[in-house]
Formats: C-alpha cells, structure tokens, sequence
C-alpha cells in the first residue's frame, strides 16, 4: 500500500545527506558549512509548507496526536492512523522544530539578519544564538541515535522503515488491518510540491539578497 508520496522521500534523504554534511563541516570548521545550512533551512521551509497543503500522510494535522493518544498507542490500546504512528509523529515534530532552531541561528550567527535585526543583534544576544546553536546540534545528535533506534527495533518486528520511505509502499500486515487500513489516502500532486518547493528556495534567496545591502 502507498503510504509516503515522493516529496516527504525526496524531504527525508536529502535532509539526512545535509545533516551529516553539516555535522562534518561544522564539528570541523571545515567546508561550505553555511551553503549547506541555507540548502537545508530552505528544505525545511518546503517540508513545513508541505506539512499544510501536501499528502494526508505528510499533513501535521494528520498525524500529530495528544499526550493520551501517544500513552495509549504505547500500551497498545490504539489503532493508528496510515503514516507515523503517534510516537514517531511527534518525533518529526520536534527534529523539524530543532532543526529550524538550528538554521535559524545559524543565519543570524552568519551575519545574514543583520540589515535586519542589526540594532537589536548586541553581544548578548549573538552569544545566545551561538549557545543554542551548539545545544540544537547536541539534541540533533540525540534525535539521530533515536531514530536509529527506531529503525533497529521495527526490523527486528519486520517492519522495514527504510524500505517504506525508499519506495514510498509499506506491506500491510494484521496490526494495520486492525487499525485503519481501509482509509483512502489522499496524494498531492508533484507539480504542486515542486511550487511550493520555488517559493522555499526563494525565501532563503530573499534572505541572503537582503543581506548583502
């Protein structure tokens, strides 16, 4: 059964790949640190976009669940939703929260906001951005090992992540059945995530446009 559109894959990896390239050159002060963080914050604004208008299955409304769901679905007491489960949901939330935490300071530390928050940017202030800079990039790490995690348990339970979110199909077994395998999903169109995917890269041009005047 389909369950990931070819946006939210495409999000997915191209996000891992600048991750580790953003670890590598910032933990070493080496490499083009900065492009890499401007490619990602505006892959970041195209997931968070998507998150409104894409596919049921890439919506935030769609799969975000409350406290009591999350408790209920770890003692098995309820049936999920086609997509993330309640848990993982709430893991996408807070990696794409970080992150764009993590882009955001990174582009006031780069100097790239200061034409704009210029008079408000004191010392106090930079070094603040630097700290959460180095606290986001710690809890990034931690989110990875989870995930990592994640993805160790549901192979040994034959529930290959990786594979799902590499063909975008994920094989149906009982605990689905029992859950909500009869919904219809719906699946936005590529032409409308490569729209909205412009309008990202955009913002970010914008930003560093603005920038240099």
């Amino acid at each position: 059964m389909k369950i990931w559109d070819l946006p939210t894959r495409l999000y997915h990896w191209l996000q891992a790949a600048l991750f580790v390239g953003l670890a590598a050159s910032g933990f070493n002060g080496q490499g083009p640190h900065i492009y890499l963080g401007l490619a990602l914050f505006s892959l970041l604004i195209w997931r968070i976009i998507w998150g409104v208008v894409g596919s049921d299955t890439s919506r935030f409304a769609q799969f975000i669940s409350s406290p009591a769901k999350i408790i209920r679905y770890l003692s098995g007491k309820e049936s999920t939703k086609q997509g993330h489960n309640p848990l993982g949901a709430w893991m996408v939330v807070a990696m794409i929260a970080v992150l764009t935490l993590q882009c955001l300071s990174g582009i006031v530390i780069a100097g790239l906001l200061d034409n704009v928050i210029g008079q408000w940017l004191t010392d106090e202030v930079f070094n603040a951005m630097v700290t959460l800079h180095i606290i986001a990039a710690r809890a990034l790490v931690a989110f990875v090992a989870l995930h990592l995690l994640a993805i160790i348990i549901y192979k040994v339970r034959s529930k290959p992540l990786v594979w799902a979110m590499i063909s975008g199909q994920k094989t149906m077994d009982s605990t689905d059945i029992h859950g909500n395998a009869g919904d219809v999903l719906h699946f936005a169109s590529n032409r409308k995530a490569f729209v909205v995917l412009i309008a990202a890269v955009l913002v970010t041009m914008t930003i560093v446009v603005a920038s240099l005047f």
